[in-house]
């Protein structure tokens, strides 16, 4: 599978796009407007190893919500993530069995050296 799930809307998940150079056979999914369903976030689940990797603790919800002062657990995790786009560390990118969750320099560049290596 070939996935990217992203916000068009934001500006930071334009800029990884544009940097990757992601070629066409990727589907890509605005998370707003298309929902994750819980099939695909359990598929990203079984690639993370936890709901909580793919969680984002910076999203502004996660701050007006208090989350940060409450004590989650997995079924926690994947409820929230369930419930609000917003919570996803976007852009998170799948590349067959290897998955890219997040906008760190790091991610980003491990990203693109796996590209590579599959369009070569």
């Amino acid at each position: 599978m070939k996935k990217i799930y992203y916000l068009k809307t934001c500006s930071t998940c334009q800029r990884i796009l544009k940097t990757l150079n992601i070629p066409k056979e990727f589907i890509l999914q605005d998370i707003k407007h298309e929902e994750i369903t819980v099939k695909q976030l359990e598929e990203m689940h079984s690639l993370a190893g936890s709901y909580e990797a793919l969680f984002s603790k910076r999203a502004k919800l996660y701050k007006e919500m208090d989350l940060k002062n409450q004590t989650l657990n997995e079924s926690d995790y994947k409820h929230y993530l369930l419930e609000h786009y917003t919570f996803l560390s976007r852009p998170v990118i799948i590349i067959d069995d290897t998955i890219f969750i997040g906008n760190s320099k790091k991610t980003t560049e491990a990203t693109k050296a796996k590209l590579m290596e599959i369009t070569n």
